[in-house]
């Protein structure tokens, strides 16, 4: 299924020679967007999408907001083929899609707070950061666990997609 509906690299790149099918293959960008690889996956990113995309989908509108997430998502999905172009592993997943969001809360909402749970060795703290650290940290480090995952990448290892992240995300700061 995961094969079938998310985008594979490999084939989607075979498809502009005729190998597959384009129009099968474009329509992975968006259908992966609706997969994920587990309960975490998924929390993880409803998550993210709970905190900072309703504040985005007020200030859009239901329908841009729409267009901008699926765009975001595309382009994510996209960035990440680049990377590994000849992968016949799946890319799923609506994190790319949601980093866009968090890019958008980033330039909309620069003055925002976010409660965020802090572990401190056994003792847990939950403090209200500025939006823009707490965004711009894990922008940093998706960043840097991206150029990092250069070094490993074989074509057909599975992991995070941290370059559909980078993406993602500067297409919502520019959106």
């Amino acid at each position: 299924f995961l094969r079938n509906w998310g985008i594979v690299p490999g084939r989607l790149f075979a498809s502009f020679t005729g190998d597959t099918s384009l129009p099968l293959e474009l329509s992975t960008v968006f259908t992966s967007l609706f997969l994920h690889g587990g309960w975490m996956h998924l929390i993880g990113n409803m998550w993210y999408l709970w905190i900072f995309g309703d504040n985005v989908e007020d200030r859009l509108g239901h329908g841009r907001y729409l267009v901008f997430y699926l765009v975001c998502g595309a382009m994510a999905g996209l960035a990440q083929t680049m990377v590994s172009p000849d992968s016949y592993i799946p890319t799923i997943g609506a994190s790319g899609a949601i980093a866009g969001v968090m890019g958008a809360y980033f330039v909309l909402y620069p003055q925002s707070r976010v409660l965020t749970l802090i572990p401190l060795f056994i003792f847990i703290e939950i403090i209200e950061i500025p939006a823009v650290y707490f965004i711009g940290f894990w922008f940093l480090m998706q960043l840097f666990s991206g150029v990092g995952s250069i070094a490993h990448t074989s074509g057909n290892q599975g992991g995070i997609a941290f370059w559909a992240h980078v993406a993602g995300f500067v297409v919502g700061l520019a959106g």
